[in-house]
C-alpha cells in the first residue's frame, strides 16, 4: 500500500489547467501533487517513477497545431530524455506496467488517444481520435454524464452520474471503424456518456451531446480501469461555488462532483498500489 500519494502534473507548451488539477488532487488527499514542466522530464530533473498518479491537464496543448495534442504525442513518443539512452515514453511504458494511474482531461484526453494510451495501451496504436465538433465552434457549457456502472474504471465507481463543464472545439469522439467500436462497448470502456439530466439514457444527438461524439463517449477507459480520458473537466468542479448556480440554489454540497474522480484515483492507490 501507498503510504503517501504522490501525483504528478504535466505542464507546459500551452497547458492551461494544471494548477487546478494539483490543486484537486490535493483536496483529493494527494500527500504530494507537483505540477512540473514538460522539459524538467526531458531534462532528466523529474521521473515519473517517482509518482503514482499522472494527470494530463488540459489547455491548448502546442497551439493545437497539427490537430489537438498531435505534436504533444509525437513529443512524448519520440523525444528522448536528456542524459539517457531512453526516451520519456520508455519511462511512461513501466509507469503503466506498474499498475499506475493516468488521467487526461480535455487536451490531455486527446494527447493519450493520439498516443496510442487509450483503449488499449499494450498496443500503443491509435484506434481513435478526438476531432471538430459537429458544431464547428468552441463550446463552453456544461453537460449531463452518464456512468457505465459495469465499467472497469477506478475513476467512477460508485457513481451513477456527473454534472461537469466542458470548453473545447475539437471534443468528438470518434473510432476508426465500427468494430474499434463496438469492441469498446462491449468491454464498458466508455465510462462516462453524455446524457439526459437524470443520468438515464445515452445522449446521441445536440444539446446533450454537444459535439456528436459517437456512441455519446465523453469518458474513455482501458481494461485496467487505470487509465482514463474524458473530455469535460472534473478539476473545474471541486467546489460548490464553481457551480453555474451556486448563487441560486442553496441545497448544493460543499464540494463540487468532479472531485469524486480525483478521491477515487487517491484512494485506489493509497488501498492497492
Amino acid at each position: 500500500m501507498a503510504k503517501n500519494v504522490r501525483a504528478i502534473v504535466i505542464a507546459g507548451n500551452g497547458t492551461n489547467c494544471e494548477r487546478e488539477v494539483a490543486h484537486a488532487c490535493r483536496l483529493a488527499g494527494a500527500d504530494t501533487a507537483d505540477s512540473v514542466h514538460i522539459a524538467e522530464l526531458l531534462a532528466g530533473r523529474v521521473r515519473l517513477d517517482d509518482y503514482h498518479f499522472l494527470n494530463l491537464a488540459g489547455g491548448f496543448l502546442d497551439g493545437d497545431d497539427l490537430g489537438s495534442a498531435k505534436a504533444g504525442a509525437n513529443r512524448l513518443l519520440h523525444a528522448p530524455v536528456a542524459g539517457t539512452s531512453g526516451h520519456l515514453v520508455d519511462q511512461l511504458r513501466c509507469f503503466i506496467a506498474d499498475g499506475k494511474l493516468i488521467m487526461g482531461v480535455c487536451n490531455g484526453f486527446q494527447l493519450m488517444v493520439k498516443m496510442g494510451l487509450l483503449p488499449e495501451p499494450q498496443k500503443m496504436r491509435q484506434t481513435t481520435t478526438l476531432t471538430f465538433n459537429d458544431g464547428g465552434r468552441f463550446l463552453d457549457t456544461w453537460v449531463h454524464l452518464q456512468v457505465d456502472p459495469q465499467s472497469p474504471c477506478i475513476y467512477t465507481r460508485g457513481l451513477r452520474g456527473l454534472y461537469l463543464p466542458v470548453r473545447h472545439g475539437e471534443g468528438k469522439f470518434v473510432a476508426e471503424s465500427p468494430q474499434v467500436l463496438a469492441g469498446i462497448e462491449a468491454r464498458h470502456l466508455g465510462a462516462l456518456k453524455y446524457s439526459d439530466a437524470d443520468y438515464r439514457q445515452a445522449a446521441l444527438e445536440a444539446p446533450a451531446n454537444p459535439n456528436g461524439s459517437m456512441g455519446a463517449i465523453a469518458g474513455l477507459c482501458d481494461e485496467t480501469g487505470r487509465l482514463f480520458g474524458l473530455m469535460p473537466h472534473p478539476e473545474a468542479y471541486v467546489d460548490r461555488t464553481h457551480h453555474p448556480r451556486w448563487t441560486r440554489e442553496t441545497d448544493l454540497p460543499a464540494e463540487g462532483m468532479g472531485l469524486w474522480l480525483f478521491r477515487n484515483a487517491v484512494n485506489f492507490i493509497r488501498d492497492e498500489l
